[in-house]
């Protein structure tokens, strides 16, 4: 029998080869992503997903408006249930995303996008000869970001960077993906330099209460942070753009909370200053950040240092190894397995009508 976690643990170091397999799929398929939106009619796009992969839709299309397209995300649900929230599908570009590419609410979502008259899909997803492939316009998957684990980790960070390819392929053509390919390398000096950091943290068992901030495409992957704690560990976790933290969340901050903020290069002055007023009301900080800004971060009690030289969208995914990391030592702390989280399935299939 494997040691508790062992999957997870080696889905996460290990994630910057899936990483370089997703910039290659992501070049190969360039100048077919270009000509899907213009054959949707080079208008928004439109991401879905369910439970990470929808808070990775959120960071996908947030990525999107910053570079000038207009983008929306939905819960794959809210697409299938309730198609008129969307509003005028005829010239949307469906961006599916599914790790498993059978997820049954999102195949339910793409099929009601058809019958709405949407005309191009791509599927974002790590198994070629899913459901989802199958029936869409175009799919890029990364087969090395398969996982074994039921928390998505390297699959997560994986369709990422392929979101941001297809932004940056639509925006400034396939050369602006070349940047993507410095990831696997800045990945892996994260993981040496901070696993450890990781490992403390997430060890603590005076830490109780677990908060990540985000702003803009950060927001999403706080989300997913939050969530990765929460599913690997049980523990009490929650997500917050950084400054509607002080519009009444911060009640429940104490000295058995970790206050964690993704900032930004915009706005990091005041979302740093967040976090030293979290930290005046009991709690430790943790701030991730590009490393042109860590003389601003006196306050907060540990940083993590991307160091990447790349603009705020190409190092997005470089905000999330240290902390899935994090939720994995926390699970092994709580006794929980992080492999098979309680009550949880790699993929979420349902009986038709339900």
């Amino acid at each position: 029998m494997n040691p508790r976690g062992e999957n997870t643990c080696r889905e996460i170091i290990d994630q910057p080869e899936a990483w370089s397999e997703a910039v290659e799929v992501a070049r190969a398929q360039a100048a077919n992503l270009a000509d899907l939106w213009q054959r949707a009619g080079a208008g928004p796009l439109l991401f879905i997903g369910c439970g990470s992969t929808y808070y990775l839709s959120l960071a996908a299309a947030a990525m999107a408006r910053e570079a000038g397209l207009p983008a929306t995300a939905m819960p794959a649900s809210e697409l299938w249930l309730f198609p008129q929230l969307a509003g005028d599908l005829a010239g949307t570009l469906l961006v599916a995303v599914s790790r498993s590419g059978e997820t049954s609410e999102t195949v339910h979502a793409v099929r009601t996008f058809r019958q709405a008259g949407g005309r191009a899909v791509l599927h974002i997803g790590c198994y070629p000869e899913s459901a989802l492939a199958g029936s869409s316009d175009l799919a890029l998957t990364v087969p090395k970001a398969q996982e074994v684990s039921v928390a998505q980790t390297r699959s997560f960070a994986s369709m990422l960077i392929l979101c941001r390819a297809l932004i940056a392929s639509l925006v400034a053509g396939p050369q602006a993906i070349a940047q993507l390919t410095r990831l696997p390398d800045l990945g892996r000096r994260l993981l040496e330099r901070y696993s450890g950091l990781a490992e403390s943290l997430g060890g603590d068992p005076s830490l109780q209460r677990f908060f990540f901030l985000g702003s803009g495409p950060r927001y999403g992957l706080a989300c997913e942070a939050m969530l990765k704690m929460k599913e690997m560990s049980l523990s009490y976790s929650e997500a917050y753009h950084p400054l509607e933290f002080r519009h009444g969340p911060k009640s429940v901050v104490n000295d058995e909370s970790l206050v964690v903020g993704l900032l930004s290069d915009e706005a990091h002055a005041q979302e740093a200053a967040v976090l030293a007023d979290m930290k005046a009301l009991g709690a430790r900080t943790l701030a991730v950040v590009e490393a042109g800004a860590l003389e601003e971060l006196e306050n907060a009690d540990y940083t993590v240092g991307v160091g990447s030289g790349l603009s705020a969208a190409d190092r997005l995914v470089l905000y999330l190894p240290v902390l899935q990391l994090m939720a994995y030592h926390r699970a092994l702390a709580n006794g929980q397995d992080p492999d098979r989280p309680r009550n949880l399935t790699a993929v979420v299939t349902l009986p038709e009508g339900r």
